[in-house]
């Protein structure tokens, strides 16, 4: 049963309503004019420099150049070059040894020569903080393939991994669904070591202080457990030494084991796991093992590459994965908040996403929680295997608010079957993970390949918000729901001590504070608890002095020291006004100074600018900007001000 509000457009009469009304207005048509012919919404979903280098890496290494492209790719590359020479993972944000690495060896791959200004200034930075042997696991793997540092560089990670029992210390099963995506034909790869074809016989020795094949001492991880960290290290010390005189006969047995996985995976022109880097290593896999150019895997994988790009007049990059349903579940959400106006656009959405459900594929998550079945739906077009549980909550919770008019049964099976496979993936601490639950086994983020501290998908306060404000949204409280209550439970317990939440899949403190107070609203705890009033002191205290909110990704470093201040954005102002509104601050002055903001900033298209990343990836390594952040988040957050200023009560009624 919902309980969402039904939210009729108000009469405003005063100037600044009337002003407040033209920029809801404006906003919607600028969204609503985004909106795809059959009812998704699919916005451009950008990284740093990595991904469109390691497009180009990848066209060399099957010796298949495109000039054309790749003389935008470079050109994309150069502008996105920082003052301090190399490239950034944020906009704005300091060198990254190995982003900056594969930017270079991308634009001497496509010639531009090692004595221009922008190259010059690149390796100088490289060389003033290590070299390039300072780079990270994956970076060393992508060179390993070039020759241009020997395998020994890179932790062994060997193929048979494929035949070990469940019961194992390490076991696919054990990771996150991209980490497990992206190994398995990884591992092919470093099985069988091959070098690619580079058929302009580029390298970048240049870039190392020590010559490659004189470097003794490759960085590995930096675990929080210097015991597993000296376990694992010398576990590969050993396989160094012996992974070679493993049988011919496991390896051919892990090999043909690893192609099963992903042809199984391969889910048509999207890819395995729908995300790059597995998608790139599936293609040089089949390469690897002579798989024919007009075989349909061979086909697929290669399309999925090319659906990843984003090709402009003068520019062109590539995408590390798409994010239609996800931006369509948030923009039918801010179209839903505007009333009237925006409402036969969400119904729309929602009617595009009712037949992407995931109803007919058990997936890896089944694993650990065999029997459940299957309701969720995937980030990306198509990734069965891999549906999520922030998208599928965002989804129901977006169904649920249209479920009460008239045709609005239509989505009731949906939202029943979503809500089952959300409370069948709870785990056993009360939260919720983005893809699996359980998946907490800590100790193999010490293992030297990971040096990205990501191997894993464990309950977050931001994923487990979501889950806990669909449920309440559909009616359930702590006292009647043990699902809800252990998910309250979890999110009270997981509060920072300055009264935040770290968020794990947005930048940073701001977002995961949003989304709990959303959470915690719709479950019925009361505003003047002391998690709530906290939670709100703590947004009060970092407001900016021109209204807005903003953060950091340094706010995600390894101290934990909590937020780091930055210029306002507009989607993180959205976020804080929406988070303090849904604490029942609405007529608080720091939520009208946002909404002013948000209204100041708003540009003649009806849009937001905003060219940070404020989308996590993996904290410290990959950040996303999502282009369609600023599009429906600043609609959001000033509809619901103006919706709750001129309604009969001033308390959220949704989950988020």
């Amino acid at each position: 049963m919902s309980f969402a509000a039904v939210v009729e457009r108000p009469s405003f009469t005063e100037s600044k309503s009337q002003n407040l009304q033209d920029t809801i207005t404006r906003a919607t048509r600028a969204l609503r004019g985004q909106q795809r012919r059959d009812g998704h919404f699919a916005f451009e979903l950008e990284a740093d420099a990595t991904i469109p280098s390691e497009y180009i890496l990848l066209k060399h290494f099957l010796g298949e150049p495109e000039p054309e492209i790749e003389r935008k790719i470079g050109v994309y590359l150069r502008r996105i070059q920082g003052p301090d020479g190399g490239w950034a993972l944020v906009h704005g944000g300091e060198l990254n040894m190995s982003a900056t690495v594969k930017a270079y060896f991308a634009l001497k791959m496509i010639g531009d020569p090692i004595d221009a200004p922008h190259m010059a200034r690149a390796r100088e930075a490289v060389l003033q903080r290590g070299g390039a042997a300072t780079s990270n696991v994956f970076t060393r793997n992508t060179l390993a393939l070039f020759g241009e540092v020997p395998w020994r560089a890179v932790p062994v990670m060997p193929v048979e991994i494929m035949l070990l029992p469940g019961w194992f210390p390490f076991h696919l099963n054990k990771i996150s669904y991209w980490a497990r995506t992206t190994l398995v034909p990884m591992m092919v790869l470093a099985a069988l070591k091959p070098r690619a074809r580079n058929p302009r016989g580029v390298t970048i020795r240049e870039l190392f202080v020590t010559p490659p094949e004189a470097e003794r001492h490759w960085p590995t991880a930096q675990p929080d457990s210097k015991l597993w960290g000296r376990v694992f290290g010398a576990i590969d010390a050993v396989l160094q030494r012996v992974e070679p005189l493993f049988p011919k006969s496991a390896r051919k047995r892990a090999i043909d084991k690893a192609v099963a996985f992903t042809v199984e995976r391969l889910n048509g022109e999207d890819g395995l796991g729908a995300i790059y880097p597995a998608m790139a290593n599936s293609v040089m896999m089949f390469e690897l093992l002579g798989f024919p150019l007009d075989s349909e895997a061979v086909k697929l994988a290669r399309a999925s590459i090319e659906k990843l790009m984003v090709v402009g007049e003068d520019e062109a990059y590539c995408q590390p994965c798409l994010s239609p349903v996800w931006d369509t579940a948030l923009a039918a959400q801010a179209l839903i908040e505007t009333g009237f106006e925006g409402e036969a656009s969400a119904e729309r959405s929602l009617d595009w996403l009712i037949p992407r459900q995931v109803l007919d594929v058990v997936g890896d998550w089944a694993h650990n929680r065999p029997g459940v079945r299957p309701g969720g739906w995937a980030f990306q077009y198509e990734n069965p295997h891999y549906p999520d549980l922030d998208d599928t909550a965002v989804v129901v919770m977006a169904m649920d608010r249209l479920a009460g008019k008239p045709g609005g049964e239509k989505y009731n099976e949906a939202i029943a079957r979503g809500r089952e496979w959300v409370v069948g993936l709870q785990s056993k601490n009360g939260g919720w993970g983005a893809f699996e639950a359980d998946n907490v086994n800590h100790y193999l983020n010490a293992i030297p390949f990971a040096d990205h501290g990501a191997l894993l998908d464990p309950p977050t306060a931001d994923v487990t918000a979501r889950c806990v404000g669909m449920l309440a949204q559909l009616g359930e409280r702590p006292d009647t729901s043990e699902p809800v209550r252990r998910g309250v439970d979890y999110l009270i317990a997981d509060q920072e001590k300055d009264g935040s939440w770290f968020g794990r899949w947005g930048v940073n403190y701001i977002y995961g504070t949003w989304s709990v107070l959303c959470a915690l609203n719709a479950a019925g705890l009361d505003h003047g608890s002391t998690t709530m009033r906290r939670a709100v002191a703590w947004l009060l205290a970092i407001q900016n002095a021109d209204g807005g909110w903003g953060e950091s990704d340094q706010s995600y470093e390894a101290d934990r020291k909590g937020h780091r201040a930055a210029p306002s954005t507009a989607s993180q102002t959205a976020w804080a006004t929406l988070g303090l509104m849904a604490a029942g601050e609405i007529d608080n002055p720091a939520v009208k100074r946002g909404i002013d903001y948000l209204m100041a900033q708003q540009g003649d298209d009806g849009q937001w600018p905003e060219e940070e990343f404020t989308g996590t990836g993996f904290a410290r390594v990959f950040y996303l900007r999502y282009h369609g952040y600023s599009k429906f988040f600043p609609l959001w957050a000033t509809a619901r001000y103006r919706n709750l200023k001129a309604g009969n009560t001033k308390t959220v009624m949704v989950g988020m």
